[in-house]
């Protein structure tokens, strides 16, 4: 089974009834029990890094989320604030992040001739594929996914990076490290294109 991380943020409700709808069940749960017993895992999130870190670490999950995801090396898929939760940390806050990859998220800053664009980024954009991997597999190549942030990773090896978005220049949108899988965009907001997406992080082996 698929177990969705709740820590008390992000809408759990819409990611279980989209994986429900692609044919596969996905649960919310904090029961460390449940946990440990997980296929794979969703790590969701919308708001501050700092008060997602903290309710992490009031629902004693930080330990256990390190051992089933770095030793057990069970998959794991962050998105939005989920996947900045996987960075060492964020100028957004002064909580240290999880760590699981060598990056760090940075408030969108554009120059002068810029200024037009608005932060946060919000709406409908696209991919720029750097790599192949399972999780892109039989996505259109006009597929849009929606997001919603102020802050992006940047990551300390290039070669984390499975795709770009370009929001006046380009930011990671999907990272992956081994089992380790992160989406700055909401698949569960996405449409088609965000099922397919969730169909292949479902369906791959990692």
């Amino acid at each position: 089974m698929i177990v969705i991380v709740d820590y008390g943020v992000g809408n759990l409700g819409s990611i279980r009834n989209i994986f429900k709808k692609i044919g596969y069940r996905a649960e919310p749960s904090s029961d460390p029990a449940v946990l440990k017993d997980a296929e794979k895992l969703i790590l969701p999130g919308v708001g501050a890094f700092d008060a997602g870190m903290s309710k992490l670490r009031e629902r004693g999950l930080i330990d256990l989320l390190n051992e089933l995801v770095l030793e057990k090396r069970v998959p794991v898929l962050g998105h939005c604030l989920g996947m900045q939760l996987m960075a060492r940390r964020s100028d957004e806050g002064h909580e240290m992040g999880l760590g699981w990859i060598e990056a760090d998220c940075v408030r969108f800053k554009f120059d002068a001739g810029q200024a037009q664009l608005k932060v946060p980024h919000m709406g409908w954009n696209q991919l720029d594929i750097k790599r192949q991997h399972p999780v892109i597999s039989n996505l259109d190549p006009e597929a849009r996914f929606y997001f919603v942030h102020t802050y992006h990773m940047i990551c300390a090896d290039d070669a984390d990076i499975v795709a770009y978005t370009d929001y006046g220049y380009k930011f990671a949108s999907i990272i992956q490290k081994g089992n380790i899988i992160g989406a700055q965009f909401h698949p569960e907001k996405s449409h088609k294109f965000g099922m397919q997406f969730l169909r292949n992080f479902a369906e791959c082996s990692i």
